[in-house]
């Protein structure tokens, strides 16, 4: 009865995802490679499900499994001593001594993110499959294949559960007893295996001590897996486990078989030795063992028509959060992903895809970033979320500061889902750690930063590996700056006064505080950085000298005034350290101003250079218009021209994650077509594998934004730009419809969150909003820009006076600005609607 009852449950659930398509993305073949693989997780562990029939291929990751141990901080002993001699050199204009001397302030790279294997499920069919169907249905995260072969249809589903920590394997044959197959194990790292009775398989290994990144071909051995200090090294633990079945079961070492079954449930667990940034994963690790037997003895108590009742619970609690509908007048497309992607591509209308790509953004960010929970541990989305087949993966799969690595969390607030922002936020803390000591130890100076990239160990120096790096990118400096505008936006999101005061804001202060203490006089009245520069851009002066490093670029400059801006407020706030608020205050009227150059766009370069590439992927400088607040068409008009003649200039080519990047800016612009356009080019089919940085940019078969590679922040910025498209809240005000393109005439949108814990539901049609829903967490004045006039049925609008009270809405001083964002233009009315925290209003058109 049991067997009968649960095979009844998840057969109805599987005849309920394939009829309901709306949510899901399928395909009628197995996925020929990775780019075509569905991807499942539950923040910690991650499966690529590929679907192959005879062999199918589930391969595993673990998000604390990285190569290394705890950062060396101070690896390049003495470097400081030739930051005078770099400034020297910038201010005799001598760029490429400077370029030199820069080269030698570089530490080591970082560690590398770890495949944990590949579960690989063997069948013996001997026919031809027919009537094959496989999808991931983003409403309830399971992954299913579904094919016939000789009469029999076999089904499996796939789910990562969060509340049990398990990976899920359902396998389903219609006929009794037809179910016959082999679940393999492998693994690209030294394993033992053991077997555990007739129906487990655990296997244990260890990742490399040392694997460098993949760009790097100069070491003997690339890949190292010994550590006579017996520190490096982080063990591992995972386990494949028979819940259910009515064959039978028997184990060796090749694997798990089950024979003559109708239904099997398999439980696959994992642990690693992690045991925190700054403890050795070998001599002080935890007890990887004991973690992945607990994981499943708990599991094992429980139904799994429970387990799977779980996983949807949790799951949808946040994903329904906010959903997402656009109507441009098309028919419903229902074809598979990849033929739906092509006709996309092709010009063919298509408002559901665009939303789906919404909805599977939020998905990609819920099942790769989770709060830590007692025992857990909690690591940030890196370059591949928490998705890698390779033991030397690109970029070593790291957590890149300079862009990458804030653009997956730009959408977590205003997505609703602010919880899965503080995987990063908890990490900050411990590259600041390190980065207190990396600022002493490379350039003698207090406060804290992170440079190009970092790791699980919280590597904050500048990389390279002593001077093997290109300055371009490798000694960078701002990445504490910009990462402690996550830390306020958190709070700006939830107003969390005591996460601010005992958290965020103590970070923040000491990343202002290396800021000023990076700063230099110019002597001609301004304070600049230098060396200084605009991450991975080169530029050419006007003797025809191509070079890296400068002083004061664009970029460092807007990151400056970012992190002053949001430290004197947020002191205003907390009413604390009146005297550095003054000291900021002081210092950022003095900085390097931004400048307009000679073709009209914002200059990246503290001189009007040219660039080597004029249509570089990274447009760096453009930080203070997004994700930045200095530039906006509301209250500084020139500086957004400015910036609209930049991006011009810069074109729309380049990888996923510019393409990505360019849709908020365009959106911050209110160009809802352009932000649109891109959006178009962003959702290009590609199966383009390697590396193109110029215009290789679009999306593979499975929605994963290509670089190419795979990177998934393009998907996470796509998310981010369609959220922008919709609302803004940066710039003192609500903005509604800011960027809405002519393509989305009518939608829906609920749930969508704004500063000042707002959080707004939308409908509109033919371009005028029909009716707003504002929910208001913390009560206070809530300014509204709309396109078009409303009336309120359940509250009170007025047309808005004066300065906004809402102190989360201030606005920075400035010198550029030259008009306010209450300043109506091109039909927009601005609005005050008075909230009491708790309560909802109601809006509708006229």
């Amino acid at each position: 009865m049991i067997r009968l009852s649960l095979f009844t449950f998840f057969f109805v659930l599987s005849i309920a995802s394939f009829g309901q398509k709306k949510q899901t993305l399928w395909y009628k073949q197995p996925a020929r490679n990775w780019n075509e693989a569905l991807p499942v997780g539950n923040g910690r562990l991650g499966v690529m499900v590929f679907g192959k029939v005879n062999e199918e291929l589930l391969q595993l990751n673990e998000e604390t499994l990285w190569s290394g141990g705890p950062v060396n901080r101070n690896p390049n002993p003495g470097v400081a001593k030739f930051l005078p001699e770099v400034r020297e050199a910038l201010f005799r204009e001598d760029y490429a001594q400077a370029a030199k001397l820069t080269q030698k302030i570089q530490g080591l790279y970082t560690d590398a993110y770890q495949p944990l294997g590949d579960l690989v499920l063997k069948q013996p069919l001997t026919g031809t499959a027919t009537n094959y169907y496989r999808d991931l249905d983003v409403a309830n995260a399971t992954a299913t294949t579904r094919f016939t072969v000789d009469g029999v249809t076999y089904t499996r589903e796939i789910f990562v559960s969060a509340p049990d920590q398990v990976i899920v394997v359902r396998l389903i044959s219609s006929k009794k007893g037809a179910l016959n197959f082999t679940a393999a194990t492998r693994s690209p790292h030294p394993v033992t295996k053991m077997i555990v009775g007739r129906d487990e398989l655990v296997i244990r290994g260890k990742a490399p001590s040392r694997a460098d990144p993949n760009y790097v071909n100069y070491n003997k051995q690339a890949v190292i897996y010994s550590d006579s200090m017996g520190c490096n090294g982080m063990r591992f633990d995972w386990r494949v486990k028979v819940r259910s079945t009515d064959g039978q079961a028997s184990t060796d070492t090749a694997g798990i078989r089950i024979q003559n079954a109708t239904e099997t449930i398999l439980y696959v667990t994992a642990a690693t030795s992690f045991n925190g940034f700054d403890k050795c994963p070998d001599s002080d690790g935890r007890d990887e063992k004991k973690l992945s037997e607990t994981y499943l003895s708990k599991v094992l108590a429980k139904a799994p028509a429970v387990v799977r009742r779980d996983h949807i619970a949790d799951y949808q609690k946040l994903a329904n959060r906010m959903s997402l509908t656009l109507n441009g007048g098309a028919s419903p497309v229902d074809l598979p992903m990849d033929e739906r992607l092509k006709r996309y591509a092709e010009g063919g209308a298509d408002p559901a895809l665009e939303s789906l790509y919404f909805a599977f953004g939020r998905y990609l960010l819920i099942s790769s970033s989770r709060p830590k929970t007692a025992g857990n541990f909690s690591v940030p989305a890196n370059l591949q979320g928490i998705w890698n087949p390779m033991v030397r993966p690109p970029w070593s799969s790291n957590f890149t500061t300079n862009i990458n690595a804030e653009m997956n969390y730009w959408p977590a607030e205003m997505v609703n889902l602010s919880e899965l922002h503080t995987p990063l936020l908890d990490w900050i803390g411990y590259m600041a750690a390190t980065g207190r000591e990396t600022t002493k130890n490379f350039y003698n100076m207090g406060g804290w930063t992170v440079h190009h990239n970092s790791d699980i160990w919280g590597l904050s120096n500048p990389v390279g590996d002593k001077g093997k790096g290109s300055p371009s990118w490798a000694n960078w400096a701002m990445g504490g700056a910009w990462l402690s505008q996550h830390l306020w936006d958190h709070y700006t999101y939830t107003g969390d006064r005591t996460y601010l005061k005992g958290y965020a804001y103590p970070l923040m202060k000491d990343a202002a505080q290396f800021c000023l203490d990076w700063l230099v006089d110019d002597q001609k009245g301004h304070l600049v950085t230098a060396p200084s520069t605009s991450p991975e851009n080169v530029f050419v002066t006007e003797t025809g000298q191509k070079g890296s490093v400068s002083v004061a670029t664009t970029m460092d400059m807007a990151l400056i005034w970012d992190v002053f801006s949001n430290v004197i407020q947020a002191s205003e706030q907390l009413k604390v350290d009146a005297d550095f608020r003054q000291k900021l205050t002081e210092a950022k009227k003095k900085l390097f101003p931004l400048q307009i150059g000679k073709k009209g766009n914002l200059q990246e370069w503290y001189k009007d250079w040219t660039d080597e590439d004029p249509q570089h992927r990274h447009v760096s400088h453009l930080f203070a218009l997004h994700p930045g607040r200095e530039v906006s068409p509301l209250t500084t008009p020139a500086l957004a021209a400015a910036a609209r003649k930049t991006l011009e200039i810069r074109g729309d080519g380049g990888t996923g994650w510019s393409k990505s990047w360019k849709i908020n800016f365009w959106a911050r612009l209110h160009d809802g077509n352009h932000a649109y356009k891109l959006l178009r080019e962003l959702l290009k089919l590609t199966g383009m594998e390697g590396t193109d940085y110029a215009n290789g940019g679009g999306t593979y078969p499975n929605l994963l934004c290509a670089h190419p590679p795979f990177q998934i922040d393009g998907n996470f910025g796509g998310t981010s730009g369609i959220g922008e498209m919709l609302l803004q809240s940066h710039d003192g005000v609500l903005n509604l419809l800011p960027a809405r393109p002519d393509a989305w005439a009518s939608g829906e949108v609920k749930g969508l969150k704004a500063r000042g814990g707002y959080e707004l539901d939308m409908t509109w049609a033919n371009g005028k909003l029909t009716r707003v829903v504002v929910r208001s967490a913390l009560g206070g004045n809530c300014r509204l820009r709309v396109p078009g006039t409303l009336v309120a049925t359940i509250g009170t609008l007025k047309p808005a006076t004066g300065t906004n009270p809402n102190p989360f809405y201030a606005l920075p001083e400035s010198q550029y600005r030259t008009r306010t964002p209450e300043t109506a233009t091109n039909g927009s009315v601005v609005y005050d609607l008075a909230t009491v925290a708790g309560k909802a209003y109601v809006l509708v058109g006229k």
